[in-house]
């Protein structure tokens, strides 16, 4: 088991909010905090992304945990090609939706659609192309979910010309971003491109004015080191960050987390610490043990 496969709800991700920052265009994504309008989840399906057909059952049991508990407050549409629909309705409560978009693995934050709105109440997908954490995946259909998810809606998809995954970068709603620059300037999402061409087109992406990065760690798990599975924002300037009881200075993870946590404070912000979990249920080197990715 790889760090994709711990379940945590960036399975889940959210459309519409309410807010008034703006740049560029005029879309922006509001603060995850504001008022949803749904939620999408992705069932995962594909024997080739998770071979053992026990554990897949036990994806899927916990996706429609999550979808079942969300429903109660907030509606949900489960994303799966139509010939999954009666296996996932036998796990799913009658009150999540069911879209027919195929999909291989569940990791809607990663490879579903970003949604964005303007101070008008306007609604459009912002399309970040998703390519299986730098082709390590299988993604032919989750490649395309985005598109499809806004052609189903009837929403506009806005290019960034971006590869790579919204777990890649977090933002407080409120004109910061903050990132890992190994899940961003790295010739496997986007060859080529400088960390201020990044830069420009993320702000652009996520309608801010001011970012954040740090080095973060290449090619020691697949999804070279999002932001996301160390550090999250909680309301404007605040981070909430988990890290090691006692750090492992040999555990490259280990280092790049203490060296985020120093640039993020020296950057102005509350960095509120919790500790990360120490008591790991798989015992693998890329596997994320993380509170802060829920």
């Amino acid at each position: 088991m790889d760090r994709r496969t711990f379940l945590a709800s960036g399975a889940a991700m959210s459309v519409l909010g309410s807010g008034t920052q703006a740049q560029g265009d005029g879309f922006f994504v509001p603060a995850e905090e504001h008022p949803h309008e749904l939620t999408f989840l992705q069932w995962p399906v594909s024997r080739k992304v998770h071979p053992d057909a026990v554990f897949l059952d036990m994806l899927q049991a916990t996706i429609a945990d999550i979808a079942n508990a969300v429903v109660e407050f907030e509606p949900v549409v489960l994303l799966t090609d139509a010939k999954h629909h009666k296996a996932a309705r036998r796990k799913l409560s009658s009150a999540v939706e069911l879209w027919d978009i195929p999909t291989e693995d569940l990791w809607a934050r990663d490879s579903g659609p970003i949604g964005v709105i303007d101070n008008q109440g306007n609604r459009a997908i912002r399309h970040i192309q998703f390519n299986g954490w730098g082709n390590r995946q299988v993604n032919r259909h989750d490649g395309k979910i985005a598109e499809r998810v806004a052609a189903e809606m009837g929403l506009p998809l806005l290019p960034t010309n971006l590869k790579g995954e919204a777990g890649g970068v977090e933002q407080d709603g409120h004109g910061l971003l903050m990132a890992h620059e190994s899940s961003w300037v790295i010739g496997n999402r986007n060859p080529g491109m400088s960390r201020d061409a990044v830069e420009d087109a993320l702000l652009n992406a996520y309608g801010a004015d001011r970012m954040i990065w740090a080095p973060g760690v290449k090619d020691q798990d697949i999804t070279d080191y999002h932001i996301d599975s160390l550090a999250r924002f909680t309301g404007p300037g605040r981070v909430l960050i988990n890290l090691p009881d006692a750090a492992d200075m040999d555990d490259p993870f280990h280092r790049s987390a203490l060296e985020t946590t120093d640039i993020l404070q020296g950057a102005g912000l509350k960095v509120e610490i919790i500790p990360e979990p120490n008591r790991r249920r798989v015992n693998s080197f890329d596997f994320v043990a993380s509170y802060a990715n829920y």
